[in-house]
């Protein structure tokens, strides 16, 4: 969500990233949970999307702040009605005006470069004492969506992007890079999901493409795009079969950091 253009390959589609809502905000309440006392200052949703984990930050008592780059998302954030403002930003360069008492980044800065410079300057933007609260999905390797980009390759040589895919730095990296900047705490969990059956395909070719599938699928034209999805469809299957019911058991592993900075 770091791109603030309204192309339509830019932006993202609310009823696509709906239809498995409830396993995409557990990692996000994990995390809040994981926050602990904050100082005075405001909160804000970095990457707010839809505004799914709103009303739980808007429990915090403080001015709440949502941010993202997806016009169609903040349409739908506005709906909640807990956003005390919604910014529309590229969330590389969005700060906030004043101090944050937390600032709350759900499985948006994995779409954001240059880590290494950008988590220091948000915790700059935090009050003494502030949270940095970081979840980002981290399943690059996994078949359901390693197979997106090897299959694209392979169909569609060179039309992908790589610079336009969302990636992250080893969990190991970023303790090193935050550790001199306060208290930080870096976890993993893999999350072993039940996928209902899809009469439109797949579970997991259905979970994917409207988020980490995004830049691969917009890279292609629309006959190429079906084109892909049939060969997805073929091979992923083996990787994730479904059971009698049709249901399909989805493991997926997150990255989680929480940084208090010194008071």
């Amino acid at each position: 969500m770091s791109d603030a253009t309204t192309a339509p390959d830019t932006d993202w589609d609310p009823g696509i990233y709906f239809r498995f809502r409830g396993l995409r905000l557990r990692p996000a309440l994990d995390l809040l949970r994981a926050v602990g006392p904050l100082p005075e200052g405001c909160v804000v949703d970095l990457g707010c999307g839809a505004g799914s984990v709103g009303p739980a930050l808007g429990q915090l008592r403080r001015r709440l702040i949502g941010v993202d780059a997806s016009p169609s998302m903040l349409e739908k954030a506005r709906l909640t009605g807990v956003y005390d403002a919604l910014h529309e930003a590229d969330l590389a360069s969005w700060r906030p005006d004043e101090p944050a008492s937390l600032i709350f980044a759900n499985a948006s800065l994995h779409w954001v470069g240059n880590h290494p410079t950008l988590l220091p300057a948000l915790i700059d933007a935090l009050s003494p004492g502030g949270v940095l609260a970081v979840q980002l999905p981290n399943q690059n390797n996994a078949p359901s969506h390693r197979l997106w980009v090897q299959i694209a390759e392979e169909m569609f040589p060179d039309q992908v992007d790589a610079k336009k895919m969302p990636r992250i730095l080893l969990p190991a990296e970023y303790f090193r890079l935050l550790a001199p900047l306060g208290r930080v705490t870096v976890w993993e969990t893999e999350y072993y999901q039940e996928l209902a059956p899809d009469g439109e395909g797949h579970p997991v070719r259905r979970f994917t493409e409207g988020t980490y599938a995004r830049p691969v699928l917009s890279s292609l034209s629309e006959g190429q795009q079906a084109q892909l999805v049939a060969a997805y469809e073929r091979v992923i299957g083996k990787a994730y079969p479904k059971d009698a019911r049709g249901t399909v058991l989805f493991p997926f592993r997150r990255l989680f950091i929480t940084l208090h900075r010194d008071g």
